[in-house]
């Protein structure tokens, strides 16, 4: 049963991550008949105000850490600085305290970083916001890092994306522990959909790998410019003035992808700005990044992206009601 909440307070705290918490767990909605969390927020000293990373702010726990003891869930909000935050090491001792006392863990955002230097992400599937996703992954080799999802379950571990995926993860847990009436309820007080479709994937900005060899270069700004044109390996390799075995391994070895990846990463690109930016129909877009039809297009933008075309555009491009069924 969950019913005991602790909120851990760092210096340079996220204020719309504790924000997250503070609405999901420190709300009394006992009144429309939902449970009712003893919910506290704790930080290293009680009643000694924290700088949050909103300038101008400060938060000021109500309990010390003595406050995690006993209880059923440790939220740890985002903080700035991500890695290279310093957090009090009586901090991390106390939160990995209460996770060997069974409590359950639930990171939002860069909260994760804490709860990896408590050794908590080490043989754990995890996540973060996609910006940390290379600098967690550094920092504890020993966790398996999911870039692409809102949330990680973990069992007694739960780790979400940035800022807004927190509240996925908090309604997640509310859902498996108390069941979906109890999560409904609160997403409609909240004004949010109790389940978000996709991942962070539709967020995530993927640039051209970098490259280093002067004949990629030229080839892979070509590819660039020419998207909507057919591409081979044996053209490609003969632009390059190489084998088609020595362009494969030398691309692969310069951008860490295959060529046909590469291509199919950049063509997906083009279509989320055409998306974006355009009211083009999906076979229009479909022709301009190279896919050839609306189908292929659907089926790579899904796969990569985590959304439909038509579900992107609805939330990330400048469509008018008159456009709505461009894509259909």
């Amino acid at each position: 049963m969950l019913s005991k909440v602790a909120v851990v307070l760092t210096e340079r705290v996220a204020m719309f991550e504790f924000g997250v918490l503070c609405e999901v767990f420190g709300l009394d909605r006992s009144a429309s008949g939902l449970p009712k969390f003893d919910f506290r927020v704790c930080g290293l000293e009680p009643g000694v105000p924290l700088r949050a990373s909103s300038p101008g702010i400060t938060l000021t726990p109500e309990f010390g850490l003595d406050g995690l003891e006993g209880v059923d869930l440790v939220c740890v909000p985002a903080f700035s600085g991500g890695g290279k935050m310093v957090v009090d090491q009586r901090i991390v001792d106390a939160v990995r305290a209460a996770a060997d006392a069974g409590a359950i863990i639930l990171t939002v955002c860069s909260g994760a970083f804490l709860v990896g230097k408590a050794g908590l992400l080490d043989g754990r599937k995890c996540t973060t916001h996609w910006q940390y996703v290379e600098e967690l992954a550094e920092m504890y080799p020993e966790a398996t890092i999911d870039p692409d999802v809102l949330f990680v379950d973990e069992g007694n571990l739960i780790t979400s994306a940035g800022t807004a995926a927190g509240i996925d993860a908090c309604l997640h847990l509310v859902r498996r522990e108390l069941g979906s009436t109890v999560a409904n309820a609160i997403a409609r007080r909240m004004v949010v959909p109790p389940q978000r479709d996709g991942g962070q994937r539709q967020f995530i900005e993927r640039p051209v790998a970098a490259c280093t060899s002067d004949s990629l270069v030229s080839t892979l700004a070509w590819m660039t410019e020419n998207l909507e044109l057919p591409h081979t390996i044996e053209d490609l390799a003969a632009r390059s003035t190489m084998s088609t075995r020595t362009f494969a391994r030398r691309f692969a070895a310069e951008t860490g992808t295959t060529p046909v990846k590469w291509l199919t990463n950049q063509r997906v690109l083009l279509a989320k700005h055409l998306l974006e930016a355009t009211d083009l129909g999906l076979e229009q877009i479909a022709n301009r990044s190279g896919f050839g039809s609306g189908a292929l297009l659907r089926h790579h933008f899904q796969r990569l992206v985590g959304i439909a075309p038509t579900e992107y555009r609805r939330r990330f491009g400048a469509e008018t009601p008159a456009d709505s069924t461009a894509l259909t």
